[in-house]
């Protein structure tokens, strides 16, 4: 059981681990060479220029001025001087309302931290329960509630406490939500015009035997929608195609790579093996093979884009309905079109950037057994994923590895390796073992075919938080391996579960405060020095770059991963909000990370990442739904641990908490919720009046006519390409085609005149 001592230890190693961070980025920062790196941003704006064309040969790559490295922290107050309007209009309200997380972690813990120091600390340090023990303790636990004898009336302190922290809990909730709610209402009103606010996406058109998917979409909107329906698009399956384009683009690099090579030495033709790797098969002149295969590639490119177009079976029962206002997009996704709840579904299109157009092509049907099959797959990787975790917890325990090996005892008892194997070996291990899980969650999610990366995402990100949740929390707190936890579990009453975990809660403190130095401290100051990016770009900038594009191309600026980041943030409101009461001395380290956190992604939203989709901040939700989660999984467990220390007359007064917490999210729920998921008419047609009378001579359908075309078709680098795009606005009359005649009423988007009604559709007159 690791001490202060120990924690001592792996916080020294940590603030290191940190400090060589910050030093290794204010050093690699300032070199020339490296500025498309850390500051990728400028360069996508166009408002910065790359300092290696000018000066001497050697200041082109190495920045020699001595005073530029004196204050290597400068970036620290840069990071913190941009307000945070100015913020939204470079970054994006997604990133601006991404780093308020960070702020609320810290407008949350920082009162909580004071106020826990100042009485639950000293009201468990002036115990001597422990000490008359016949139990192994240290000075964390005379710190915890452990040191509090059973039965004893300070345990009141802890109830009154829980309450003041969950009432401070719930109304910094309530303010930020307020807050983030109105920023999103007044982006979406001061933003320029986007395709998807004028569009829906309808999906499981009906089949009909005498009519295309195009001219059932058009007919339905026309008559259903008259007065607003403007245009559409039919959404292709143009996944093979993708594919097909993907390739050709890699075998562009390679041969760019090859002709670069020979422009630098032409005496020799570079030369190639076609077999795997190239590193077997016949040798062959690299650029003439490349050349070839661009040529068999391009045409295969061109048979598939004219089966697309000329096959009926490519086009999916799905389009993109483009509207003549924002009221009546709005109308549109909020409404049931069809008497069939499952026919005609429309949801609002997400923007352009953000659909992920692989998912667009799954049959509407088979989204149910898809999501049904990958629930079942992530239960047994969540329930699986236990046994490593019970391993990574062995290490902890030091009697556990002089039992299984006792020829290291000698080794294990020398202070130093005994500190770092219980202060830092734990954290570290864990961390390598969950490298891989989001890129797991995430193929996942996209085969659940959800049609935007923001929803993908967020998805994920709630998966990645429940499976750090089960197994790095409640796993790491419930000793023994997962078919043991599941016994235990089914085998007792599900009132005895909080119970079990509870009395675990005090003497697992240690191991999270590792954790949170390793994963948070450690963690977040490697986030600022990119060593990914930094190589890759440099391989990249050295072997294939050979014009200003192509190293704009080789810049990797990435995005805020939110996936990743978001579930990592949530875990630490979830440790903070339970150790509040339970081992207060955890509370500093959290925020010391939302401090650093803060700070460090600040600079990176600014100055690096460039954010591919824009959802005005519809993430905020599921942000206050898992705090509020943590918050409710803190009083239950707070109440199992009290039952356990002959405290079972504060169950009434503690019962109560959960109730009101669920109450207040219910309410939150229904006052700010609304703005996250429908867009209100009235500001509908606020905007839309105001751009009528600002710009008269709009050309709307011009300027929607390939948002949502997809990519593959935008190229124009043949007439297939150039084919769909002018089909968006071809003139030509579209009749219907079914048996009952019932002709289009309006305009037609093809024609812009009347179909001519039918002696048996004119109404009789009285």
């Amino acid at each position: 059981m690791a001490s202060l001592g120990d924690i001592g230890v792996a916080a020294a190693i940590n603030i290191l681990s940190v400090f060589a961070f910050f030093v290794a980025f204010a050093i690699l920062r300032l070199q020339p060479f490296n500025d498309r790196v850390y500051f990728p941003k400028w360069y996508l704006k166009g408002l910065r220029s790359c300092p290696v064309h000018s000066g001497a040969f050697v200041h082109k790559f190495v920045n020699l001025d001595y005073r530029s490295y004196i204050s290597f922290l400068n970036w620290m107050p840069s990071a913190l001087k941009m307000p945070e309007p100015e913020l939204i209009n470079h970054a994006g309200l997604d990133s601006a309302v991404y780093l308020r997380i960070y702020l609320l972690g810290l407008k949350l813990f920082v009162p909580i931290t004071l106020i826990a120091f100042t009485v639950l600390v000293p009201v468990n340090w002036t115990n001597d329960t422990l000490e008359h023990s016949h139990v192994t303790f240290n000075d964390i636990d005379r710190l915890s509630i452990s040191n509090i004898p059973t039965g004893s009336k300070r345990f009141w302190t802890h109830i009154v406490l829980a309450y003041v922290f969950t009432f401070w809990t719930c109304y910094v909730l309530h303010k930020e939500y307020g807050l983030v709610e109105s920023m999103r209402l007044h982006f979406l009103s001061s933003e320029q015009r986007r395709p998807d606010q004028f569009t829906v996406l309808v999906r499981n058109v009906p089949p009909d035997p005498d009519e295309t998917v195009s001219e059932l979409v058009e007919h339905f909107f026309l008559v259903n929608h008259p007065d607003h329906y403007l245009t559409h698009q039919v959404v292709y399956n143009a996944n093979e195609l993708a594919d097909l384009v993907k390739e050709k683009k890699k075998m562009q690099n390679w041969l760019d790579y090859y002709q670069l090579k020979y422009s630098r030495n032409q005496s020799k033709r570079p030369r190639m093996k076609t077999g795997l790797l190239g590193f077997f098969g016949d040798e062959v002149d690299a650029i003439d093979f490349y050349t070839s295969e661009m040529e068999k590639i391009s045409e295969e490119i061109e048979a598939e884009r004219e089966r697309i177009i000329s096959n009926p079976k490519s086009i999916m029962p799905a389009a993109f309905v483009s509207f003549k206002s924002r009221w009546g997009a709005a109308v549109s996704a909020q409404t049931q079109q069809s008497r069939d709840p499952t026919m005609w579904l429309t949801e609002w299109a997400p923007e352009p950037r953000d659909v992920y157009w692989h998912n667009l092509a799954v049959p509407f049907v088979t989204l149910t057994i898809r999501r049904l099959i990958i629930a079942v797959a992530f239960f047994f990787l969540t329930f699986f994923f236990m046994i490593p975790i019970a391993f990574v917890q062995s290490l902890a325990n030091i009697t556990g590895i002089e039992k299984a090996a006792p020829f290291l005892k000698p080794v294990i008892e020398v202070h130093a390796i005994k500190a770092f194997i219980q202060g830092f070996l734990p954290g570290i291990v864990l961390k390598i073992f969950l490298i891989l899980l989001p890129t797991i969650l995430m193929i996942m999610s996209k085969i659940e075919g959800f049609i935007s990366i923001s929803y993908l995402e967020r998805r994920s990100a709630s998966r990645y938080y429940l499976f750090k949740l089960v197994n790095v929390f409640l796993g790491s707190i419930v000793t023994g391996t997962a078919f043991e936890q599941l016994h235990s579990f089914s085998h007792e009453p599900a009132n005895n579960i909080p119970k079990t975990i509870g009395v675990s809660i005090p003497m697992k403190a240690t191991f999270f405060i590792t954790y949170i130095m390793i994963d948070g401290w450690a963690g977040v100051a490697g986030e600022i020095i990119r060593l990914k990016p930094l190589i890759i770009f440099h391989l990249k900038n050295f072997f294939m770059v050979k014009t200003e594009k192509d190293r704009e191309e080789a810049m990797d600026p990435g995005s805020l991963g939110f996936n990743t980041g978001e579930p990592q943030i949530q875990f630490y409101f979830l440790l903070g909000l339970v150790y509040a009461v339970v081992t207060p001395i955890l509370l500093p380290f959290v925020v010391v990370f939302f401090c650093l956190a803060y700070v460090v992604f600040r600079h990176q939203i600014i100055n690096v990442y460039n954010q591919e989709y824009e959802s005005a901040a519809a993430f905020w939700p599921d942000v206050h739904g898992r705090i509020i989660a943590a918050l409710i999984i803190s009083q239950l467990l707070l109440m199992g641990l009290l039952s356990t220390k002959q405290a079972a007359q504060s169950t009434p007064f503690l019962i109560v908490l959960p109730v009101l917490t669920i109450w207040f999210h219910r309410f939150c729920k229904s006052r700010f919720e609304p703005a996250f998921v429908r867009y209100p008419l009235k500001e509908a047609m606020m905007k839309d009046t105001l751009e009528r009378t600002r710009e008269r001579n709009l050309n709307l359908k011009e300027y929607l006519q390939n948002a949502y075309l997809h990519p593959v078709f935008k190229s124009g680098e043949d007439e297939d390409s150039d084919r769909v795009s002018a089909e968006w606005g071809q003139s030509s009359l579209v009749p219907t085609k079914r048996q009952s005649r019932m002709n289009t009423l309006l305009p037609g988007r093809f024609s812009g005149s009347s179909s001519p009604l039918l002696p048996e559709d004119i109404p009789e007159q009285d």
